[in-house]
């Protein structure tokens, strides 16, 4: 057996190299998890801060989430993409004349998921605090 394959197996019988402190309960009657166990989709920055901006926003042009987070059209547009594939957000494309326009949306599959991402983060900062 390889080592990246020994390491697998390990990890999904809940052992590891690293020490990883008792799993918190989550609200909501929400399973046992692990620090381990966050969405990776969502916890990278600039993808957090597009589901945050459009949890509170019913729609965002491409132009007001570049604004607002500060980055880049290329950045913007590979977040979005990621985020659009994993079916968090809606992309509606038009045209304002001669001027495309594009507006992003939450979906009902990216609300559940920033939900249940904020429900983790709140677990873990808990038993952080508890300790």
């Amino acid at each position: 057996m390889g080592k990246r394959s020994a390491l697998a197996d390990d990890r999904r019988r809940g052992g590891g190299a690293r020490d990883v402190p008792a799993s918190p309960k989550v609200e909501r009657g929400r399973a046992d998890t692990q620090p381990g166990d966050l969405d990776r989709l969502i916890h990278e920055r600039q993808r957090l801060g597009i589901v945050s901006a459009l949890a509170v926003n019913e729609t965002l042009s491409f132009n007001e989430l570049k604004e607002l987070m500060q980055t880049t059209d290329g950045n913007l547009s590979v977040h979005a993409r990621k985020l659009e594939d994993a079916g968090y957000v809606s992309c509606r494309k038009s045209f304002e004349g001669r001027v495309p326009r594009t507006e992003y949306s939450l979906t009902a599959t990216g609300r559940r998921a920033l939900e249940r991402y904020l429900d983790h983060m709140e677990a873990i900062i808990k038993a952080t605090r508890n300790k």
